[in-house]
């Protein structure tokens, strides 16, 4: 076994350049992500608001 010895073929396809795109799709997946939070803020505060509404007494 130790002395089967087998070559590698590497292309160079498989490898990620420095260059390549994966900080481009950071960035819009940190802009989509902060655009949700946004949302879920903006929804969070609305419902708040709604039942500070109704326990208001208008009395």
């Amino acid at each position: 076994m130790a002395k089967a010895k087998g070559e590698l073929e590497l292309d160079d396809e498989d490898f990620v350049d420095d260059e390549d795109a994966p900080e481009a799709d950071a960035a819009v997946s940190t802009k989509a992500s902060l655009t949700k939070r946004r949302l879920i803020d903006n929804y969070l505060e609305e419902r708040r608001l709604q039942k500070q509404l109704s326990d208001y007494d208008f009395d």
